[in-house]
């Protein structure tokens, strides 16, 4: 056999246990895990920047009242 071959022949191997891991329970528990972290993360960025842009439109505010006094 070529080394082609032998290299074919362990995608082959390889490819077949893979597809039949991603079928598993476990690995579909492990998704549905980290996309819940995912979205969690993003909700949780998303609170920390909307906190900052609110400080800074108090700073501006601040800063545009004492400008104008």
């Amino acid at each position: 056999m070529t080394d082609g071959g032998k290299k074919f022949l362990w995608g082959v191997v390889a490819g077949l246990a893979a597809a039949a891991f991603i079928k598993t329970d476990t690995f579909k528990k492990g998704c549905a895990k980290v996309v819940a972290g995912g979205l969690q993360l993003k909700d949780d960025a998303k609170e920390y920047f909307e906190t900052i842009k609110e400080d800074a439109e108090d700073v501006k505010a601040e800063q545009d009242a004492k400008a104008n006094a």
